[in-house]
């Protein structure tokens, strides 16, 4: 598969992505841990059908114990920290402090083996943590204290996916059919942990069960498989940074349903985490260019 295929590819988790929030928001009042049980129950199911129906399963039996901890953890921990960032503050302001992930990609991935960090980078991170900070300081809904412990849970749900994802380059030679047994794993986690500590409160009606359904077939599903394939076989700096529209995305979704008001301060955070994202874009499209150009006259 072709480097530009492979990112490719990864970018659908951005756009299935883009509608976490807005199906998260309509399983409620599901619990975090409830809900995680049961999108990755349905995600994992998919994807041990997928690897046995390619013939793959005889590859999992390969992969370290370390690598199928390292994957549980990052999803475990990303989506259990989402979904409880959703339930304790607004859904677009939480979102939108959740998509820094993107950002921290392109910064992480400067300490990857090869790669390097430029002014455009730091530039970026300043106006993406602006953003963030504009949603905290009352960008949507004006300022109360009741809803810090979202936008924490937010911040470190951006912090573990950006991690989980530059890491993931560190591990590339696990095969893509190994998500499943994440999947897998991270449902047992999150059953066991749920019926120890958690209330069960059931999806409720038609909206509730087909958000959740919709969130394990999608955005907690298919979304793992493909990022996978793009973090470890496409451009992950190009992958990261041209996810800059998943907040945009997510914001316009939430709005146009209804659920998150239209404002200035909201519209502004937007734009600083995007604009952010676009200016670290070109710088390592600069430094891809620069690094291209070297290897042509070395040759």
């Amino acid at each position: 598969m072709s480097k530009s295929k492979a990112t490719a590819i990864g970018f659908i988790a951005v756009l299935l992505w883009s509608l976490l929030a807005l199906l998260t928001v309509g399983s409620a009042p599901t619990p975090p841990l409830l809900l995680n049980a049961i999108c990755f129950s349905i995600g994992g199911t998919l994807g041990l059908i997928w690897t046995l129906a390619s013939g793959q399963l005889g590859q999992l039996r390969r992969v370290s114990w370390k690598v199928y901890a390292f994957g549980t953890v990052g999803l475990f921990g990303y989506h259990a920290l989402y979904f409880s960032a959703l339930r304790l503050a607004p859904a677009a302001e939480a979102g939108l402090i959740a998509y820094l992930w993107p950002l921290l990609i392109v910064l992480f991935s400067g300490l990857l083996p090869g790669e390097t960090l430029r002014r455009g980078h730091l530039i970026g991170a300043a106006l993406g943590f602006a953003g963030a900070a504009t949603i905290i300081a009352g960008g949507g809904t004006g300022f109360q204290m009741q809803f810090l412990p979202g936008y924490g849970l937010a911040l470190l749900c951006a912090l573990t996916w950006a991690g989980y994802s530059v890491i993931s380059r560190l591990v590339g030679s696990a095969p893509t059919s190994s998500v499943a047994v994440f999947c897998c794993a991270t449902a047992v986690a999150s059953w066991g942990l749920h019926f120890a500590i958690e209330d069960t409160v059931w999806p409720i009606g038609v909206l509730g069960w087909s958000s959740t359904l919709l969130l394990g077939l999608g955005p907690v599903g298919l979304a793992f498989y493909v990022w996978d394939i793009g973090v470890k076989q496409g451009d992950i700096q190009m992958l990261g940074t041209s996810s800059y529209g998943a907040p945009l995305l997510s914001t316009l979704v939430l709005v146009m349903a209804g659920i998150a008001a239209p404002s200035w301060g909201l519209a502004a955070a937007a734009v600083l985490i995007t604009l952010g994202a676009i200016i670290a874009a070109r710088a390592s499209t600069s430094l891809s260019r620069r690094k291209a150009s070297d290897a042509a006259g070395k040759r």
